[in-house]
């Protein structure tokens, strides 16, 4: 079957990008982004938080935030998909224009700013129609939120049971104060308010909830953090989220815009943060490897560093649908030169 993105991907890298992310989430949900062949790959399976995973290539949130197309994305050959940042109340964001390519560099700098329909609207879709899948739900709290932990609970109140995880953001560098909650003193209330909350909805041990961090915390801060949430009751962590630091090398006419840097120049910050948090905490909690995802071998790389789960989702604007299946057939080569029978056996072997 033809490939729609080699001809599409040019042409929509001629617009705006924000407008261009608009047309890609539309053809997506109307199908037209194409399927990938279903096929069993025993190599990649794995179960992570009390989920059965086909594969370890997860969507990153901010590609979906409404849940507008999450069973589409998973026919593309994902193994799980994250929607979301979802806040409580629906909110604009940022003023545009709020998205940057770097195509020099395989990056982009986005200040969205958390702009969705609110987590209501979201929760009716999915209500409607969940798909067949692993889904994760990302929630934010608003930026008029007044009290965080209240903020928290109540996106998260209205989406767990909708949700196979449920990954807590407080680590997005778009909304003024936000990342402030990763200090101890702030980040142990919200933790624990989304703990009782889980204990009150009477739902056991479900859904898990994921812990995603920034990658401009020094490790040892990340490690504390990671601490904190395996005592509150969490099950994971994601690192890492968008950077707001620039490599001195890097290249682009938008290089010096504000915002959060995500793609390749993330890649060896985060994966050594991924790194120093699974060393340090011994494997207690599974972790998500997020940052600069491109190709088989660097998704191969945050796992040898110590990640279970792998996401990405600015490399699609540059490689398109079709890297998904590349990366699944480059990560089952890999698995299979370096004598592993299955990708359990890779996680953090280089940690």
């Amino acid at each position: 079957m033809p490939d729609p993105f080699r001809l599409a991907g040019p042409l929509l890298r001629r617009l705006d990008p924000e407008t261009a992310h608009g047309i890609a989430l539309r053809a997506l949900e109307l199908g037209l982004a194409g399927r990938a062949r279903r096929r069993e790959r025993p190599s990649l399976a794995l179960r992570r938080f009390g989920l059965d995973f086909p594969n370890p290539l997860g969507l990153a949130a901010g590609f979906d935030k409404d849940a507008r197309a999450p069973g589409r994305a998973l026919e593309l050959g994902f193994g799980f998909v994250e929607v979301g940042t979802v806040t409580p109340l629906p909110q604009a964001g940022n003023p545009r224009p709020r998205m940057f390519r770097l195509p020099e560099e395989g990056a982009a700098i986005n200040r969205l700013g958390f702009n969705n329909a609110g987590a209501e609207r979201m929760a009716r879709r999915l209500a409607r129609r969940r798909p067949a899948g692993v889904l994760g739900v990302n929630i934010g709290m608003n930026a008029t939120a007044g009290d965080a932990p209240a903020d928290y609970r109540a996106a998260f109140a209205r989406l767990a049971t909708l949700a196979d995880y449920v990954t807590v953001n407080v680590s997005s560098p778009n909304t003024p104060g936000l990342r402030d909650l990763q200090a101890p003193d702030n980040l142990r209330p919200v933790l624990g308010a989304l703990a009782r909350e889980r204990e009150v909805l009477a739902l056991g041990g479900g859904p898990p909830l994921i812990l995603k961090l920034s990658p401009d915390m020094a490790d040892g801060d990340a490690v504390l953090a990671a601490t904190l949430a395996a005592d509150e009751g969490f099950d994971g962590l994601a690192i890492s989220n968008t950077t707001v630091e620039r490599p001195d090398a890097l290249a682009g006419a938008a290089r010096r815009e504000v915002g959060g840097l995500s793609g390749r120049p993330l890649f060896r910050r985060s994966t050594g943060m991924l790194r120093a948090v699974f060393r340090a905490q011994g494997g207690r909690l599974p972790l998500i490897g997020v940052g600069g995802v491109d190709s088989a071998g660097a998704a191969y790389e945050k796992i040898k560093a110590g990640a279970s789960l792998v996401q990405f989702y600015t490399a699609l604007i540059y490689r398109g649908p079709r890297l998904v299946t590349a990366m699944l057939d480059g990560l089952e080569r890999r698995l299979a030169e370096d004598g592993f029978e299955s990708v359990e056996q890779a996680v953090g072997v280089e940690a």
